[in-house]
């Protein structure tokens, strides 16, 4: 492996820088830290404090405790103790504070707060705690926690160079990290892309640094060359099949009509009439499985025209709409604005055809198939809605399988390949047909790349 070529490497570094970072980010964590144990420090000394003045509460009620509060404040005079002893109304009896905070509730375990102790000309911030008596004074014990206070200065004007630093360095390796890696994921995607739309002469580009994406590339192409392989094969066989077919079905229905003609007999004729029905599916499933090979051949491309899509819904709820009033059915169109675009009008004028009567076919209880065109960021999508029962989700998939029916539908004629074509038509235009819920019913959805 060429290391200085080899995109492992380049990503290797990448991640020393990365993993640099997250070390910065540690060391910010450990101050950060810091500042948490010193102010739980400060907690514990002022719950010691509080739990000292209780006891001497107990021991020798209001004389004993303001005799310790005295000595307290006077062996620390101008330190960072803080307490006060409040009548039941929150005055002072006692203490460096001039009267209780109403901020303040009776008993709490731990506050922060800025209070003016006596004397003082500016307030400052305090972590106190507090306790009502069994006589209903109030108790308030703390401590200045200008330590803290200074800790967090200084370690904010640290932490905030530091992670601007941070920040630069983490947009730098981010970008390089995501310029690489998009240039050689792009390739691939585009190769997927393109061989999804039908090309499948589409390779991977290999670049010659013998890496994993190298590696990737190879093992890819080598796919593709399999798929193709496999896919033209079929595509011969059931294109040559169906074209094969086409001729002796259309020579036997031919045959079959001018019996029908001739036949008198009742039970004969009725015979023929069934087998010339059979004959037509038949021949129906041919031509559509011819459509369906050529659509996903790419096979129509060159018959793209400029179209009027707004005027081509119209047109064909124009045409469906006497069959749909016959089956209790009103065809609306509704359009934000109108469309155009390049298409191949004949094939997208039968790829809603066929999800208008599958809609008829299968909308039980509906009565209203509403077509609507629109644009998206990108693409262009012609719905098919109906308020039928609609599809289960788990079941959609399986709708859109080629020659896939719903076990309700069975009794429907038909034979499956109506859905298969509208998405050989989607990605003969760079789409997809996709199944949603219209709530109620079903809303067939059309994306073009148009």
């Amino acid at each position: 492996m060429r290391l200085p070529r080899s995109t492992i490497a380049r990503f290797t570094a990448l991640a020393f820088l990365f993993q640099f970072l997250v070390t910065c980010a540690a060391v910010l964590f450990v101050q950060e830290a810091s500042q948490r144990v010193l102010a739980a420090e400060e907690r514990d000394l002022v719950t010691e404090l509080r739990d000292e003045l209780k006891l001497a509460y107990n021991a020798g009620g209001l004389p004993e405790l303001q005799r310790v509060i005295r000595e307290r404040l006077g062996a620390v005079e101008g330190g960072n103790v803080v307490i006060l002893l409040a009548s039941p109304e929150g005055r002072r009896i006692a203490g460096n504070i001039g009267g209780w905070p109403p901020v303040l509730p009776d008993s709490a375990s731990w506050r922060a707060i800025e209070l003016y102790r006596i004397g003082a000309e500016a307030p400052e911030p305090m972590g106190v705690a507090t306790l009502r008596l069994p006589g209903g004074e109030r108790l308030l014990a703390g401590r200045v926690i200008t330590s803290v206070t200074r800790l967090k200065a200084v370690n904010g004007d640290t932490l905030a160079a530091a992670l601007l630093v941070g920040a630069a360095l983490a947009i730098v390796s981010a970008l390089g990290i995501g310029r690489l890696l998009s240039r050689r994921l792009k390739t691939i995607a585009a190769t997927a892309s393109a061989v999804e739309g039908g090309a499948f002469a589409q390779r991977v580009r290999i670049t010659g640094s013998d890496d994993a994406f190298d590696s990737l590339s190879r093992a890819i192409n080598a796919m593709l060359d399999r798929i193709e392989a496999l896919v033209s094969q079929l595509r011969m066989m059931t294109d040559g099949l169906a074209h094969d077919l086409r001729s002796p079905v259309t020579r036997m229905k031919s045959v079959l009509e001018s019996a029908i003609l001739e036949v008198r007999d009742p039970i004969s004729l009725g015979a023929l009439e069934r087998v010339s029905v059979e004959a037509e599916t038949l021949l129906s499933m041919l031509t559509t499985a011819l459509v369906i090979s050529r659509a996903e051949a790419g096979i129509g491309r060159d018959h793209f025209m400029d179209t009027d899509v707004s005027s081509l819904l119209c047109d064909l709820a124009e045409i469906y709409g006497p069959v749909a009033e016959e089956q209790g059915f009103v065809i609306e169109v509704r359009e934000d604005a109108p469309l155009r675009a390049a298409l191949h009008r004949e094939l997208i004028s039968q790829a809603i055809g066929n999800l208008i009567e599958n809609a008829l076919k299968y909308a039980e209880g509906g009565s209203r198939i509403v077509l609507s065109g629109a644009r998206e960021e990108h693409t262009m999508r012609i719905d098919v809605a109906d308020d039928g029962p609609g599809i289960q989700v788990q079941d959609r998939e399986r709708a859109l399988r080629r020659f896939g029916r719903l076990d309700p539908a069975r009794h429907v004629a038909g034979f499956g390949l109506g859905l298969s074509l509208v998405e050989a038509v989607a990605r003969l235009h760079g789409g997809a047909l996709s199944l949603e819920d219209n709530a109620p019913g079903l809303r067939a959805v059309l994306r073009l790349d148009v």
